[in-house]
This record gives structure tokens, C-alpha cells and sequence, in this order.
């Protein structure tokens, strides 16, 4: 039974990287749940490393900087593929090859190229892809679980995010004008991927969000797909401009009286 109403559809799949990709994990459940899926990575180089662990898998190359690749993926993509029922955005980059700064000192480059990258790339997907999108299809990007938590680390992105969160509500509004297409996030809580290995610090935040979830056991990239390919079919259909927070509970449990305890200690 197709309870997800996902099989035979068709998605296009942004983001992925390796086999720790939210992207990765999002393709493999669109598969074993029969629909069809296609992806984009930036470079050849990707493109290349990716079809190893994709085998078969139809792989197209997009530089989201690069808003003529956006128009160009979304032709050649429509050349085989008449209507996408679906799109996945996990797309997000920031800059930390300097080290970790105190907010206040960001840079104005990092800062725009990442609203570049992570934020704004979801408007022209959405734009160059309208045609071809089905008139009741799902977008869904990846955003964090809060976007009001001042975490070091994690510096300028969350403002990212938080912008990625509000471009959702304006992309619903925008195009209901003219069609039922859904934006929708799943705003994770801290997960293990290659991508935020590179945040300086992010293993002492991860264990400790790990501690907060009410399970005691981290979230993984898995369960976060799962949420998107929910949001992607007809069983989601009511859900629109919407963040559907994955976080094991997290966001409730920082007066967890054990980690209270611990706190205490020192």
C-alpha cells in the first residue's frame, strides 16, 4: 500500500554529498518507497563522487550560485522529465574557514553568500522549476530546529535559517495565486553529517543536545527524511507554509534535571 502517496512520483533531490547527507537519506527513503528521484549536486567533481554510492542514479550538476545553471538544470531537466511532483532543498553553506568569531564581527561576504547559498537559492529553484513543478506538488527545504538560540557555533547561519524560514511562508503565499504547490521545512535539531562537522565546536553541542532529547538518543539523518517524504506526498496535502520541528523532544527538556545536576557540579 502507498500510504505516503509518493510511488511512481517523481522528485528532484538537492544536497547531497555523501553517504551522511540529510539529502542521501532523503533519496534512499523516496526509493524504497517506489518514487522516482533524481538529484542535483554542485560540481562535476560531486557529481562524480555521488554517482558511486548512487549507482544508476540520474545526477545533474547545479551551482546554486550560478542562477543561469539553475534555469539551465531546470531545461535539461524537462527535456526527460515533463512534470516533477516534488523538490527537495537541502542546500546550505556557511564560511568558517577563518575560525569561529564573535557574532558582531562576521563578515558581510560570508554573511550575503550564505543567505546566497542556503536561502535565496530556494526562491530561483522555485522560480526556474514553476512550469515544470505538478500543479498539487511539495517543496520542502531543510532548516534548525530554532532559530532563537544563540548558539556560538553555529554564528550566522541561524539567521540564514531564520530567513529561510520566513522565504516558505512568502513562497506558499506567492504561489497559491496560481496553483496548489506546497513550501513547507523540516526544521531538525542537531544531526551528524560531514557538513556539520566542519562547524568548529559542533561535537560538544551535538552530545549535549543528545542528552536533551527525551530519549537520550541523538536524532538521525533518517528520521528527518522520513518527515520530508511525509511532507512530499498527498497524505500531507493540509500542511502548507509550514517548520515541522524533528528534535526528540529537545526544545522541551532544557531543564532536564539530570543535565541540571551535571551543570551544577562544576
Amino acid at each position: 500500500m502507498d500510504f505516503l502517496d509518493i510511488a511512481g512520483k517523481t522528485f528532484l533531490v538537492f544536497g547531497v554529498a555523501n553517504k551522511k547527507s540529510v539529502a542521501f537519506a532523503i533519496g534512499d527513503v523516496l526509493s524504497e518507497a517506489k518514487a522516482n528521484v533524481i538529484y542535483s549536486v554542485r560540481s562535476e567533481a560531486r557529481q562524480e563522487s555521488v554517482g558511486k554510492i548512487l549507482p544508476g542514479a540520474d545526477i545533474y550538476v547545479c551551482d546554486v550560485e550560478r542562477e543561469q545553471e539553475i534555469e539551465t538544470l531546470a531545461e535539461d531537466i524537462s527535456e526527460k522529465y515533463p512534470k516533477l511532483n516534488g523538490i527537495v532543498h537541502s542546500i546550505a553553506f556557511a564560511n568558517y574557514e577563518e575560525g569561529l568569531h564573535p557574532f558582531h564581527e562576521t563578515k558581510r561576504k560570508d554573511f550575503l553568500q550564505s543567505i546566497d547559498i542556503s536561502c535565496y537559492s530556494l526562491v530561483a529553484i522555485a522560480n526556474a522549476f514553476k512550469h515544470l513543478l505538478d500543479e498539487k506538488a511539495s517543496v520542502v527545504t531543510i532548516s534548525i530546529s530554532t532559530t532563537k538560540m544563540a548558539a556560538e557555533p553555529y554564528g550566522f547561519m541561524a539567521p540564514v535559517k531564520a530567513a529561510l524560514d520566513s522565504t516558505i511562508c512568502f513562497l506558499a503565499k506567492s504561489f497559491s495565486s496560481f496553483s496548489q504547490i506546497r513550501f513547507n521545512s523540516v526544521n531538525a535539531g542537531l544531526l551528524k553529517t560531514s557538513a556539520s562537522a566542519g562547524i568548529p565546536g559542533y561535537l560538544d553541542y551535538y552530545l549535549f543536545a543528545e542528552q536533551l532529547t527525551l530519549r537520550k538518543k541523538a536524532l538521525t539523518t533518517r528520521e528527518v527524511a522520513n518527515t520530508v517524504a511525509f511532507l512530499l506526498g498527498g497524505r500531507s496535502s493540509g500542511i502548507n507554509a509550514q517548520g515541522i520541528v524533528v528534535d526528540a523532544g529537545m526544545s522541551i527538556n532544557y531543564f532536564d534535571k539530570d543535565i541540571i545536576k551535571k551543570a551544577l557540579r562544576f
